[in-house]
């Protein structure tokens, strides 16, 4: 668990401009009882990122979108216990969580060299610090869609990842998180 220090220095990482809405791209997989957390938490927004009614066990472990207030108990629980233990990578947006939702969820399934489909896990920030520097323009772009940036702890987690994009060409920078041992 993170301490108040390192706390703060993420949510300043992740709240920049007063119109940043952040999200949190959960990985079900990797937290107990998210569920019950998310519909037990203050009313946050937030939507299952795979398509379709799933079955109870299923939904467990899927991932989910899920809006940030930077100082809700839900922002200080994701951050605190959820930073180095790769929960989630996050969304930074000037639009609302509809609109984040239905373009991620346009990610989800990409294409093994067989022509077989499989199931994307870009919301994993161990995947996503490796895919977005493999990218091309266009995939830079497709992958972004309305997001401005995306945030994710680094090999260590005393690192953030911040990638964003200025016309399809990616702008990767890692900074030090005050508080966290690199």
């Amino acid at each position: 668990m993170l301490g108040q220090e390192a706390l703060n220095a993420l949510k300043q990482l992740l709240w920049v401009a007063p119109r940043d809405r952040v999200y949190a791209l959960l990985d079900g997989a990797s937290i107990s009882n998210l569920l019950e957390r998310l519909h037990g938490a203050a009313g946050p927004q937030f939507e299952c990122l795979l398509h379709g009614e799933l079955a109870p066990d299923i939904a467990e472990v899927a991932p989910y979108l899920v809006q940030l207030e930077r100082d809700s108990e839900l922002a200080d629980w994701v951050i605190a216990h959820g930073w180095g233990n790769h929960w989630a990578s996050f969304a930074v947006a000037q639009c609302d969580l509809r609109t984040v939702w239905f373009h991620l969820r346009t990610l989800n399934i990409v294409y093994g060299p067989d022509g077989k489909p499989m199931l994307f896990r870009y919301y994993d920030p161990r995947v996503l610090r490796i895919f977005l520097p493999t990218c091309n323009a266009e995939q830079v772009m497709q992958m972004f869609g309305p997001v401005a940036s995306f945030v994710a702890e680094g090999e260590s987690a005393g690192s953030a990842l911040v990638f964003a994009h200025s016309a399809g060409e990616l702008q990767r920078s890692a900074r030090p998180i005050v508080g966290i041992a690199s």
